[in-house]
């Protein structure tokens, strides 16, 4: 018979360093996500041209409001201000975006490697974000406090 595996729920971040881990951490994938989301902004023209290619309705619109929700949703994730809302919204961008805009399964044999990577990249991310909501119920360290729960 297979015995149960016990778990042991996360309270806090009292491990040594863990607090100051996860803030680099909160750092790290905020700030990429907010990064690419200014850039969303930077070359909205070029960025739109490519959404319109992919079949993207209302282009310049949808490449606007992504770029909203990546530097919002980064920002909250670093700042810890409302923070299973901003990984949320990432989780869905990411969703979303990542099948629709990475398809590398339909485009020519020459831009299929790029695809691909830009499709697992965005993959891994998800991750992170669902680990991120999954981890929003509790006191964030180093953060503003502001939140749902």
């Amino acid at each position: 018979m297979i015995s149960a595996i016990e778990t042991v729920p996360l309270q806090s971040f009292d491990g040594p360093l863990a607090a100051e881990l996860f803030l680099v951490a909160r750092i790290l994938f905020g700030g990429v996500l907010a990064f690419t989301g200014v850039n969303h902004f930077l070359d909205l023209e070029g960025m739109a041209g490519y959404a319109e290619m992919k079949g993207i309705p209302a282009p310049t619109a949808s490449v606007a409001l992504s770029g909203v929700v990546l530097v919002a949703g980064g920002l909250g994730v670093i700042l810890g201000v409302f923070p299973a809302l901003a990984a949320g919204a990432l989780a869905v961008f990411l969703l979303v975006a990542t099948p629709t805009m990475h398809d590398f399964w339909a485009v020519p044999e020459d831009q299929q490697q790029s695809e691909m990577t830009s499709f697992l990249k965005n993959v891994g991310l998800l991750g992170a974000s669902l680990t991120l909501v999954a981890l929003g119920a509790l006191e964030w360290p180093y953060a503003v406090g502001l939140g749902l729960f």
